[in-house]
Order: C-alpha cells, then sequence, then structure tokens
C-alpha cells in the first residue's frame, strides 16, 4: 500500500480519488495525530459485505463446502 503525507493528499485529492477509483489500490494518508486509509468506494462495499457474511455464524464453512461441489452437481432450487 502506498503511503503519502495529509500534505501531499491535500495538494493532489482529485488525482488521488480518481487514481485509488481506477486501480483499487488503497492509499495509506498519514497525518500527525491520525492516520487513514483511502480506498474505493466499491472496495469498501465489498470489504463490508464479507465482514457482515462471515459474521454470520457457518457462513464460512458453507462457502467452503459450495467451492468444493462441482457446478454440474449445483441445484437450482434454494433451501430457504
Amino acid at each position: 500500500m502506498k503511503t503519502i503525507s495529509i500534505t501531499q493528499a491535500r495538494s493532489d485529492i482529485y488525482n488521488l480519488v480518481v487514481s485509488v477509483a481506477k486501480s483499487h489500490e488503497a492509499i495509506k494518508i498519514t497525518g500527525k495525530t491520525a492516520n487513514v486509509v483511502l480506498v474505493a468506494e466499491s472496495d469498501w462495499r465489498a470489504i463490508q459485505e464479507t465482514l457482515y457474511l462471515l459474521s454470520i455464524p457457518g457462513m464460512r464453512e458453507s462457502i467452503v463446502d459450495g467451492l468444493k461441489q462441482p457446478l454440474d452437481q449445483c441445484g437450482d432450487d434454494l433451501d430457504w
């Protein structure tokens, strides 16, 4: 992850936003009292969804089991 100072970020914020949105590479912005990470909105939403799914008991195991299942053996019906 690229790291820049808050002074650098302030002077070039537009280009940083465009770059992060296109490349999906986060940028760490450091300040005197705190640091932040600039991420694309789509990446942030994906992170939030992953955290949510992994918070559901048994979901991780279900995903791993599902990945082992050959596609031709998958059914069309959901068990809901």
